[in-house]
């Protein structure tokens, strides 16, 4: 096997031109020993600098063999190539190719930042190579606050960041003055007896002339191939030791680390585009969030509305069902079906109810009121609450006393000049009664309840208004932690042994709960559906913007590879770059949606917005999936461009 750093055998490489083909190098041999300092030189589109990008990896040919360091690089994957620019390969471009949003020092670490460099061990080295360049008090300074020689000189810094056993210069001094030519062509010298292997592609001669081997191509071929005899291979030591390469170690989280400021800088550094790109994914979670929250919030006012109507709870009716024209000539139900119903184990509270139409007065004021018979347990039953006074007792019921409870709607209609009303003595259905308490508003289906009700011991309507008879309904309260629906068929038995038939009909009010928050929740998901299409879109803006992105910075990408990124490097970026626009997003969107909320609460206190944790966990991980998931496309793109094309994208 051959001992010689870069060996070239038969290769050639040829460019698709339309329906043409154009031969750049045809069938080259070439041999170069580490340490040598080597000039190609040749006119304009003789193939030298098609032979220096495919020398440094960063092309390969169509045909033949290129050998470097024993290892034949046809074999290699991409990312294997990127192994070799970034340990052995120093690159110095005519243009200079740095990045315009980094300091000198950002950009002389971009190889470390991909070998796995600590962050401080690269930085030492950064800054030891630039004042060794006599950079020294340029090292915070960007592209465009340094002369061009001195942007050269950070070029070549970079070269050097991972040792650069290899430095390959392409027009070197082509972009500047001949003092700053000078001053380069000096390090490169300086580099050669320091033991770098030294080679440079030039049209100019006289650079050429610095070289100890100078290789002149014509129209794809070898032209010539001279060495000076006075100046031997350097043997000499390296101007700076290479880094050992901290290879994955954290792996993945590293590089997660490293692409994460890379990706925020970019965002920066194109703000509108950011914001733009942000302003659909902002939109669509704070819709979800916002939709999600009114959902929540009309479920729990619905079921607030069940509740008050009485939660757990199970009405019995005369009749077969609803509407039952016979239910009225039905007397079954009675009072000792109530209390069997009471001594039951799965029975927390029952209440008869019994009710008639009459006139409520108090002075000269009269309305036309609902009056309830119910028993000493019915607010316990209901769930409902005294705001003024108090209920009933068993002893009241099992003595029929002149006492009622009023509702709130009673209160303001025969009460509106009086602060407390309990004490009070109102005639209803022409009985003299006292108010002793004021039950709580409660709300009907379709919002708050305006019927007036007034409750009494039913043993008080049976003697007093309507005499004695059987019950229009009893209702329970079912113990806790016992299935309603068990329940329920308990009671049917007990009252068809009692009945002797089956003369009534049962409410369980569990079942209307089910039945609506099914609904509830088929109807959130509906409107999150909807909302989610924003999303959708969203996540497409992100895509198109990406796309955009990617072939905005082709060159920067390039450069990258260029120095020895990884595929998965350049995809890592952009799958950032794109996570982060969508979580920004989406963290605006959830900030979005409360203010919504929170100006939407006092406008429609009765609908209020519920905005749960999980609602916002929620779009946070699916802005992080939009993100990944409509970055892929364009990370793929990049990480798939071929690095001496990406080079030389205008």
């Amino acid at each position: 096997m051959s001992s010689a750093l870069l060996e070239v055998k038969q290769l050639s490489r040829i460019f698709a031109a339309g329906s043409e083909e154009v031969i750049a190098l045809d069938n080259i041999d070439l041999t170069i020993e580490a340490g040598e300092f080597v000039a190609i030189v040749g006119a304009s589109g003789s193939g030298k600098s098609t032979l220096m990008n495919i020398l440094g990896c960063l092309d390969q040919p169509s045909k033949g063999s290129y050998i470097m360091a024993g290892r034949e690089t046809s074999d290699l994957t991409k990312d294997e190539l990127a192994e070799l620019r970034r340990e052995h390969f120093g690159f110095i471009f005519q243009r200079y190719h740095l990045m315009p949003d980094l300091g000198a020092i950002g950009n002389v670490e971009i190889p470390a930042v991909y070998s796995g460099a600590p962050k401080g061990q690269r930085r030492s080295r950064a800054i030891a190579i630039l004042e060794r360049l006599g950079l020294g008090d340029r090292m915070d300074h960007r592209p465009n606050q340094l002369s061009g020689g001195q942007q050269q000189r950070v070029s070549i810094a970079r070269a050097l960041m991972n040792g650069g056993e290899i430095i390959l210069a392409d027009e070197p001094t082509g972009a500047l003055d001949s003092k700053s030519g000078e001053n380069v062509l000096d390090i490169l010298k300086e580099l050669h007896a320091a033991g770098h292997t030294i080679i440079i592609v030039t049209h100019d001669m006289d650079v050429a002339g610095h070289a100890d081997r100078i290789i002149e191509i014509k129209d794809g071929a070898i032209l010539a191939d001279q060495r000076k005899p006075d100046r031997p291979v350097s043997t000499t030591a390296k101007l700076t030791q290479q880094p050992a390469s901290a290879g994955w170690l954290s792996g993945f989280m590293r590089r997660l680390m490293e692409a994460l400021p890379m990706a925020l800088r970019s965002m920066i550094a194109h703000r509108t585009r950011t914001a733009l790109t942000m302003l659909g994914i902002i939109v669509g979670i704070a819709a979800v969030v916002a939709v999600v929250g009114l959902g929540e919030g009309g479920q729990r006012m619905v079921l607030n509305e069940i509740n008050g109507l009485g939660a757990s709870t199970i009405s019995i009716f005369p009749g077969k069902d609803w509407g039952d024209e016979n239910a009225a000539k039905i007397k079954s139900l009675v009072i000792a079906d109530a209390e069997a119903l009471s001594s039951q184990p799965y029975v927390d509270s029952v209440t008869p109810s019994v009710s008639a139409t009459g006139k409520a007065q108090f002075g000269n004021v009269s309305v036309d009121a609902t009056i309830n018979g119910v028993g000493d347990n019915y607010f316990r039953v209901v769930q409902r609450k005294i705001v003024q006074g108090s209920f009933f007792d068993a002893r009241s019921q099992a003595m029929g006393l002149q006492q009622v409870v009023i509702d709130d709607n009673t209160k303001q209609a025969l009460f509106k000049n009086v602060a407390n009303p309990v004490g009070q003595v109102i005639v209803v259905a022409q009985v003299p009664v006292v108010v002793i308490g004021v039950a709580a508003k409660t709300t009907g289906g379709m919002g708050e309840d305006k019927r007036l009700q007034i409750y009494m011991p039913y043993t008080s309507l049976f003697t007093r208004i309507s005499g004695a008879g059987s019950l229009s309904e009893i209702t329970l309260r079912v113990s806790d932690n016992v299935d309603t629906q068990a329940a329920e068929k308990a009671i049917v038995a007990l009252l068809e042994r009692r009945h002797g038939t089956k003369d009534f009909f049962i409410f369980n009010s569990d079942q209307m709960r089910k039945t609506i928050e099914n609904t509830t929740k088929i109807l959130s998901l509906l409107m999150s559906s909807i909302a989610a299409i924003a999303l959708v879109v969203g996540g497409i803006g992100v895509m198109n913007i990406m796309l955009v992105s990617v072939t905005e910075r082709t060159k920067e990408i390039g450069l990258r590879m260029a120095v020895g990124a990884r595929q998965i490097d350049i995809m890592l970026q952009f799958l950032i770059e794109a996570s982060a626009v969508t979580v920004t997003g989406a963290i605006i969107g959830v900030g979005l949606a409360l203010a919504i909320g929170a100006v939407f609460a006092p406008i429609g206190s009765s609908f209020p917005m519920i905005v749960s944790v999980n609602a916002i966990m929620v779009a946070c991980i699916t802005a992080v999936i939009v993100g990944l998931t409509f970055g892929f496309l364009p990370a793929r793109k990049a990480a798939r461009l071929n690095p001496i094309d990406a080079l030389a994208r205008d």
